[in-house]
C-alpha cells in the first residue's frame, strides 16, 4: 500500500524510510519563499525474516526537536590526490569517449 520507500538502508536489518513533504508558497511579505506545512517521515525496520520489528513516525514538530551537529569535515582533495586524478580522467572520458581529440593533438604535434 505504501509503495516503494524513498530510501532504504541495509545493516543488520532492512530500514525503509518513507518521506512525505508538502510545501506552499508563502505570503508576499516573505517574497514568495516556499514554506513547509507538512513534513512526515515513517521509518520501518524489518528483521531478517521479513517481519516488521520497529516503526517510528516523525512529523514536522518532531523534526524541530532534533539537534543537528554544526561541525563539518574538511575536504583534503588536492590536485595530486587519487580522487582528483580519477575524477579528472572520468570527466575526460565523458567529454571525449572515443579519444578523437587526443588523436588530433598527436597528429598535429607530429607534423
Amino acid at each position: 500500500m505504501l509503495g516503494k520507500p524513498s530510501t532504504r538502508s541495509k545493516f543488520n536489518n532492512d530500514v525503509w524510510i518513507y518521506i512525505e513533504r508538502k510545501q506552499t508558497q508563502s505570503r508576499l511579505k516573505n517574497l514568495g519563499k516556499m514554506k513547509i506545512y507538512e513534513n512526515n517521515v515513517l521509518v520501518l525496520e524489518i528483521d531478517n525474516y521479513g517481519l516488521l520489528k520497529k516503526k517510528d513516525f516523525y512529523n514536522l514538530n518532531d523534526m524541530k526537536k532534533i539537534n543537528v551537529v554544526k561541525k563539518t569535515t574538511e575536504g583534503n582533495i588536492t590536485k595530486n590526490s587519487f580522487i582528483y586524478d580519477f575524477m579528472s580522467s572520468m570527466r575526460q572520458k565523458i567529454n571525449d569517449p572515443l579519444g578523437v581529440r587526443a588523436k588530433k593533438r598527436r597528429e598535429i604535434s607530429q607534423r
